[in-house]
């Protein structure tokens, strides 16, 4: 077995073993493992079936890991992309008013365009088009709005007369909603808490820790009679009905599209807010995994980048037609990485952990809001420390940044921060006289954005 391991990884080339490998895989799984529980609840939120979510989240990230393995040899993990799930929801669906059947298919289209693109230079010719410091502000403004999701979901920040306001316990009290809404809101502070300090502690899986972690303490305080269910208000038990069970059929989800309105400016525009999220999240999430694993050549080139890119564009594509949004490559693989993951074989063994999970959906499915929302805000910060590559001394560089990151949050939408972003980019340097330093592709953008504003 392990010689036919080498022979198809080539192990020792890459100066790892079979041991080093199958740690690295679990330990990339472990970190982003949290997906199962967050994808099917964020999901759900746009109206789809939760079990059937979770089925084909597993399924899609699974096949695309392998997929990864297959097309690169390189130990990169695949699955639903935080934030883009998040602008599947609440923005196409919630904000848009589309169905998720639309949704579903803008994210088909979306990996088939990918896949023609990564197939040539395309890709890595659209990634060089964009300035490096609105590359930076999508995934900051991102995690802003994860983060706001997240603490909306616990109920943290909710509707207030100065259109948000934070949680009142002294209200909640008066009201007799503290053993059920107030308990819950308390639990996630708590899990937020705890999972920082797991990631200060630099603790593998302290974002899947956070989350069972946080529930578990739900579940010993229902069991005290603490935490009150009041289903008529939406807050059930928190205990599982079970562990193991046959996966979850795919049939709500699988094949559900929608072409009719695939022609309207608004379908172009999520299709485009999807490509280009996508896009640069893909490709900074392989540069910065390929730098930690010193893969990169004397060029900062990935060799096998274009499999890799490929991999992505077809797990994306896989995953629409079993019923997720896109698939993106995981920041998280970096954790597999730093315990000495080196080839496919990393992103195999991950792949067979995300499988195994099939059979322990009513687990997954049980997690409450106020369990995952730590995940999201702890995800937020780390997507946020991408703010220090803005280079904020440049001014021409530093404002359109800024607005693309105060966009996405307060617009409620990650394609407006986009949008909004690539305008005054475009606009503040030809008003400097720095229109040199703005490439065509900005320019047609631009355009393409403002008569979208004037149109709409």
């Amino acid at each position: 077995m392990e010689k036919m391991l080498e022979n198809v990884f080539h192990l020792k080339e890459n100066r790892t073993t079979v041991q080093t490998e199958l740690l690295a895989g679990l330990t990339t799984f472990m970190t982003m493992a949290y997906i199962l529980a967050v994808n099917p609840l964020i999901l759900s939120a746009a109206g789809m079936d939760a079990g059937a979510v979770f089925t084909a989240t597993a399924l899609a990230s699974g096949i695309s890991c392998v997929l990864m393995a297959s097309f690169a040899n390189l130990p990169f993990a695949l699955s639903s992309a935080m934030g883009l799930n998040a602008f599947f929801a609440y923005t196409v669906v919630g904000q848009m008013g589309y169905s998720w059947q639309l949704a579903l298919t803008a994210v088909l289209v979306e990996g088939l365009i990918f896949i023609a693109l990564s197939v040539t230079n395309v890709r890595e010719a659209l990634f060089n088009a964009i300035p490096l410091t609105l590359k930076s502000a999508v995934t900051v403004g991102i995690g802003f709005f994860i983060t706001f999701i997240g603490l909306q979901n616990a109920h943290v920040v909710v509707a207030g007369p100065k259109l948000v306001a934070l949680f009142s316990f002294p209200k909640a009290m008066a009201e007799g909603t503290f053993h059920s809404e107030g308990i819950t809101v308390l639990l996630a502070l708590f899990g937020i808490l705890l999972t920082a300090v797991l990631v200060i502690k630099n603790l593998k899986g302290h974002i899947l820790i956070g989350i069972f972690a946080t529930w578990g303490l739900g579940i010993v305080l229902e069991l005290l009679g603490v935490y009150i269910p009041d289903p008529a208000r939406g807050y059930f038990s928190l205990m599982p009905t079970g562990i193991v069970a046959p996966p979850v059929s795919l049939a709500p989800t699988f094949l559900q599209f929608d072409f009719h309105a695939i022609l309207s400016l608004d379908f172009i525009v999520v299709i485009f807010a999807f490509l280009f999220v996508d896009l640069f999240d893909t490709l900074g999430t392989l540069i910065g995994c390929a730098s930690r694993a010193d893969m990169l050549d004397e060029k900062g080139r990935l060799p096998r980048v274009k499999g890799a890119l490929l991999a992505d564009a077809c797990g994306t594509s896989l995953g629409a037609c079993l019923g997720t949004s896109t698939i993106s490559t995981y920041v998280e693989s970096s954790a597999g990485i730093v315990e000495g993951g080196r080839t496919g074989l990393t992103a195999v063994t991950t792949a067979i952990f995300f499988l195994v999970a099939l059979f322990f959906s009513p687990l997954f499915l049980a997690v409450p809001g106020f369990a995952t929302a730590p995940a999201l805000v702890i995800v937020g910060f780390l997507m946020m420390q991408q703010v220090a590559k803005i280079p904020w001394s440049d001014i021409t560089e530093a404002i359109p940044s800024f607005i693309c990151i105060a966009v996405m949050p307060f617009a409620y939408s990650i394609a407006e921060g986009i949008a909004f972003g690539i305008i005054s980019y475009t606009l503040l340097h030809v008003a400097s006289g720095k229109f040199r330093n703005v490439t065509w592709l900005m320019y047609v953008l631009t355009v393409l954005f403002i008569l979208k504003y004037a149109w709409l």
